[in-house]
């Protein structure tokens, strides 16, 4: 790909300066940068780079003096973050998966089979599957019966949808994620232990050791439009009604979301979360790294989870919750101070018993 520095600044809508007719091939970080290759430099702290490579041109923090840097032309980004989302989506190479229906692929005829879809090496589509135009399903993907993929859908390679799953419109799976499978739900004949300990919050009571009966997933998985999600993510069926995942909702690598679950619009669910059964997120709900919740429990729209957060009742809309269990931010601080504060106060305390036991009872 070549682009004028003009021509790729008008299409991410910024400002340039210099010759801007002077063309690159591709983006590079500054220390590594060729002569045919743009420098991302979108803050001071990277420009010290920028002589270590070969760049001519560079995209920088907005106002930064790209003469003083040597540079031939310059394109400047007040939002970098923003910047660089236009600048990769141009410049994003593909997985290269070819088009139309590879030989090796399973079709069944009953499946129905959108206009300009992609359909890789040793994929497999069951009967009554439906992929709508443009969808490409990537190498060794699997889409189950009666199972429903939008408009303009990226499969990578080793996805799977299950039966009767429901996937929106420019819906984005990453390699290995998974839709559609089993909830993880089990009872026992009679009272378990672990009801007990629910009912009681620490008795076990007299229950038997006994084997779980399975409960079966007669619901299937609702994905939005816009929805991305992560490499071995896991999305499991509901009970009886679907589990669904609301339009724009980004989903990280390794996240589970549980049977049953709902989860908003536009949230962002990071590595390694794991919501359990019946858990219903709001809208705009951000999730850090390994947070994780209890079943049957409400997030509010706009909740901010911290990384490793253990969540244990409700969370209020807007509310930021850090810790296990969690609790809110500013108190999850004071008490990470308190404990930083420890062990001078048990010194503190100790110095206070060794005066007092050895010291003038009569004084």
């Amino acid at each position: 790909m070549e682009f004028s520095i003009g021509a790729l600044a008008q299409s991410l809508g910024l400002k340039a300066d210099g010759d801007l007719d002077l063309t690159i091939l591709a983006a590079s970080e500054p220390a590594d940068a060729g002569p045919d290759d743009l420098a991302v430099a979108m803050s001071p702290k990277y420009a010290g780079d920028l002589g270590k490579g070969q760049a001519r041109a560079a995209i920088l923090w907005d106002g930064a003096d790209w003469k003083a840097m040597g540079l031939s032309a310059a394109i400047f980004a007040p939002r970098p973050r923003l910047a660089m989302s236009g600048l990769t989506r141009q410049m994003d190479l593909g997985q290269g998966y070819a088009a139309g229906i590879h030989p090796s692929a399973v079709v069944d005829p009953a499946a129905v089979i959108g206009e300009g879809v992609s359909i890789g090496p040793m994929s497999v589509v069951m009967a009554g599957a439906r992929i709508g135009d443009g969808t490409v399903l990537g190498p060794q993907t699997f889409v189950g019966m009666n199972a429903t993929l939008g408009q303009n859908c990226f499969l990578r390679e080793h996805a799977s949808i299950g039966a009767r799953v429901t996937v929106g419109d420019r819906v984005i799976l990453q390699p290995g994620a998974r839709l559609g499978g089993d909830g993880f739900s089990y009872v026992t004949p009679e009272v378990s232990a672990v009801e007990n300990v629910r009912h009681t919050l620490g008795d076990a009571g007299d229950a038997k050791a006994q084997a779980w009966v399975r409960i079966h997933s007669l619901g299937s998985v609702r994905i939005g439009n816009d929805v991305e999600i992560g490499a071995n993510a896991t999305i499991d069926n509901g009970t009886i009604r679907d589990t669904t995942v609301g339009d724009g909702t980004k989903i990280d690598n390794l996240v589970t979301l549980g049977h049953n679950v709902i989860v908003g619009k536009d949230c962002l669910l990071c590595g390694q979360v794991g919501i359990a059964g019946s858990t219903h997120i709001g809208n705009n709900v951000v999730m850090g790294g390994q947070a994780g919740s209890t079943d049957n429990i409400f997030i509010g729209d706009n909740a901010v989870i911290g990384g490793k957060a253990g969540l244990l009742t409700n969370v209020p809309a807007g509310r930021v919750m850090m810790g296990y269990p969690a609790v809110k931010m500013e108190l999850h601080t004071e008490i990470y101070k308190a404990q930083r504060r420890l062990p001078r106060l048990l010194k503190d305390v100790a110095d206070l018993k060794k005066a007092v036991f050895n010291g003038d009872p009569n004084g």
